[in-house]
């Protein structure tokens, strides 16, 4: 489970914005989580739970997750279409010359404070 290792490195980030911007608690914290990004939102979010508890910046802080779809891009017709409905062949021109676009993002989005 790499969720736990997600969420500590997400911690350790938040404790850093928080020295520089003098934050003594934080009230949410917003995750883009691609849709092929490899990570289970509800792994993260029952590490989040059990991390939390453990740091005083964030023991009362929610995590919001906004997944980012998966979109596939068509180098032969360039045209896009959703990766995990259609894979790697393009619906629009049969090819198989395609590459991701998005949906692989794990990004912290927005901190908010209290």
């Amino acid at each position: 489970m790499h969720e736990l290792g997600l969420v500590t490195r997400v911690a350790r980030s938040i404790e850093e914005v928080s020295k520089e911007e003098q934050l003594t608690r934080v009230a949410s914290v917003t995750l883009e989580i691609g849709e092929v990004s490899g990570v289970i939102p509800e792994y993260l979010t029952d590490c989040w739970k059990y991390f939390r508890a453990k740091s005083e910046l964030l023991k009362e802080a929610e995590l919001k997750i906004k997944e980012i779809p998966a979109v596939t891009l068509c180098e032969d017709c360039k045209k896009t279409y959703s990766t995990l409905e259609y894979k790697k062949i393009c619906p629009n021109c049969g090819s198989s010359s395609t590459c991701l676009a998005a949906g692989d993002e794990f990004n912290i989005k927005e901190i908010e404070a209290c």
